[in-house]
């Protein structure tokens, strides 16, 4: 199996899962974000491959380059510039659910359902 075909795999599977959440972001910060990793992708990797910190297998490589930078390794940075803001927003709103269930005043409404110490008796049995 060749790189190519790996990352279109996970690049799919990365955006069906995504999918919900992206389509509630705004396009263009994220469409700015990836092309600012892409273009350090492109950067970083082409120096990086001719300080000889890594080659690539010629027969699992496309042999595209983009700026001395082979295709494949764009799929991590677009994977990388999706997956982050999603997740962001997915914690983000367990954060806010989890603050609205406690409430203003730390209470968080569970007072007398059977907890530690709601029985008055110490917890002696």
């Amino acid at each position: 199996m060749t790189n190519i075909v790996l990352n279109v795999a996970v690049l799919v599977v990365l955006l069906a899962v995504s999918f919900p959440t992206l389509r509630r972001l705004r396009g263009a910060p994220l469409a700015w974000t990836l092309v600012h990793l892409c273009v350090l992708t492109a950067v970083f990797d082409t120096l990086m491959i001719q300080a000889d910190l890594y080659v690539f297998d010629p027969d699992k490589i496309l042999g595209v380059y983009i700026a001395g930078a082979p295709l494949e390794d764009f799929a991590y940075a677009i994977a990388a510039g999706v997956a982050m803001p999603v997740v962001w927003t997915v914690l983000g709103r367990r954060r806010e659910r989890a603050a609205a269930a406690v409430g203003p005043d730390g209470a968080d409404g569970m007072r007398g359902t059977g907890g530690t110490g709601s029985s008055g008796d110490g917890g002696a049995s």
